[in-house]
């Protein structure tokens, strides 16, 4: 479905299990977790089917960030981190969802912690899955030639700073399949999915290689679980660790997962998601 969140704004969202269950005599309101996809330029569908399995506690909601995927179509002047972090409260407005549980996974973890700087009040906890706070490079680098040698690492080195059309697709061919450590559980995942690569070279050129997300963090108020996968090329653990040093000491806890890649949940969903779950219901 498409929910207006603004005049003429319209994301797509998807509902995962309901929100008021029967328990006993009366019907009790399960929590609500809102998922925040990567990219930029990508969508909602990777979380599907594997999120599912949180129904039982929560009510997942998933949608397409502004101008991704199946959401409307919006002008690049829109394509940026406040935007997509207000939205946020707005769709959450629109859906009447007080204190959401928050994820937000690779980018969708930039606009998770945007969302914790600008609405530090407004979440009941956020989940900071495999992402960073700023553009890092230099990190990234020498993880994409270990795995992948040194045309990796030229090739990965060429998109990140000056992405074109061209290299963006070598960079999706060659490169994206190094960031997890075992075959996507969904061959068809890719296939499925529906890209806007021009926000995603918009936003790189734009915003990302001057981002420095971390002083906001320091407005945290609620719970962060920040996780992190040791073998990740593109949002490497040292990204996760600043991440944690900069949110409000007592506030926050850092997982990080031997073995895995660009999304624990991916690479080792048996730990993630008993990390989730006991996360959630804490």
């Amino acid at each position: 479905m498409r929910i207006e969140i603004a005049p003429d704004v319209r994301l797509f969202v998807d509902v995962d299990g309901f929100g008021l269950v029967p328990d006993g005599p009366v019907m009790r309101e399960k929590p609500t977790l809102l998922l925040l996809h990567g990219g930029p330029g990508f969508d909602h569908t990777g979380f599907k089917p594997a999120f599912s399995q949180l129904a039982d506690i929560v009510q997942v909601i998933t949608y397409d960030h502004r101008a991704h995927g199946r959401s409307d179509p919006r002008p690049a002047a829109e394509w940026k981190l406040d935007t997509w972090a207000d939205d946020v409260v707005r769709l959450c407005d629109a859906l009447g969802i007080v204190k959401p549980i928050v994820l937000g996974q690779s980018f969708g973890g930039f606009v998770a912690q945007r969302y914790l700087a600008r609405h530090p009040g407004h979440p009941a906890k956020v989940i900071l899955s495999s992402t960073s706070a700023g553009f890092n490079l230099e990190r990234k680098l020498p993880v994409f030639e270990r795995l992948g040698g040194p045309s990796a690492r030229a090739l990965a080195e060429t998109f990140w700073r000056e992405p074109t059309e061209a290299n963006t697709e070598a960079y999706l061919r060659e490169v994206h399949p190094l960031y997890n450590t075992r075959p996507p559980a969904t061959p068809d995942g890719r296939l499925r999915a529906l890209y806007r690569l021009d926000i995603l070279r918009h936003f790189i050129v734009h915003e990302m290689q001057g981002m420095d997300l971390l002083p906001g963090l320091a407005a945290a108020r609620c719970p962060v679980l920040v996780m992190a996968g040791a073998q990740d090329p593109v949002c490497p653990p040292a990204d996760s660790q600043d991440i944690f040093a900069a949110l409000p000491a007592g506030r926050a806890e850092l997982q990080v997962y031997p073995g895995c890649g660009h999304g624990a949940w991916r690479d080792d969903p048996e730990a993630a998601f008993a990390a989730l779950r006991r996360f959630i219901l804490a």
